[in-house]
């Protein structure tokens, strides 16, 4: 029987998890559109109300405070506690350097925290390596394996199913 270590922490990706990078020039903080993925905005009103959570990304055009400029467009920084970007952690995805810098700012243990991305080589295998537990948000729908993945959703609105 084995026992399951309970979550306190939901770190995401940013770009193509919570809002739609459409590979604009420059930083999504200046960018002419923005929107967030469909449905996580309902997903991240429910677990926040619940868990501690973050969100993390390695964009090269991105700080820390640019991705969070980007977050109040559309209302979404409200819901996060933390927020980690590459260009401040020194590490980049997929190192798993990078996902153990954040757990261990925020004073966690890699076993308490899910990451949940888009990409896999990216968002799931460095933090697996880092010894998370991790969700894919696979929107396209692939037709391939995952075995880093713990879980994989194709709905936002299924993230809510699959977080104990």
């Amino acid at each position: 029987m084995s026992i399951q270590v309970p979550v306190k922490v939901l770190i995401f990706d940013w770009g193509d998890t919570i809002m739609r990078d459409f590979n604009l020039p420059g930083p999504m903080s200046g960018w002419e559109k923005v929107a967030y993925i469909p449905e996580v905005e309902q997903a991240l009103q429910a677990l926040s109300e619940k868990y501690t959570l973050a969100i993390a990304t390695s964009a090269d055009h991105s700080g820390t405070e640019e991705m969070i400029a980007a977050l109040k467009r559309v209302g979404a920084d409200r819901y996060f506690d933390r927020f980690f970007a590459s260009k401040d952690l020194g590490y980049k995805k997929p190192d798993p350097e990078f996902f153990a810098a954040i757990t261990k700012k925020m004073g966690v243990s890699p076993e308490h925290c899910f990451m949940i991305g888009n990409l896999y080589e990216k968002d799931i295998v460095g933090a697996k390596a880092a010894g998370l537990r991790t969700i894919l948000f696979d929107e396209q729908k692939q037709n391939r394996s995952f075995p880093d993945a713990d879980e994989v959703i194709h709905h936002m609105s299924d993230l809510l199913k699959k977080v104990p």
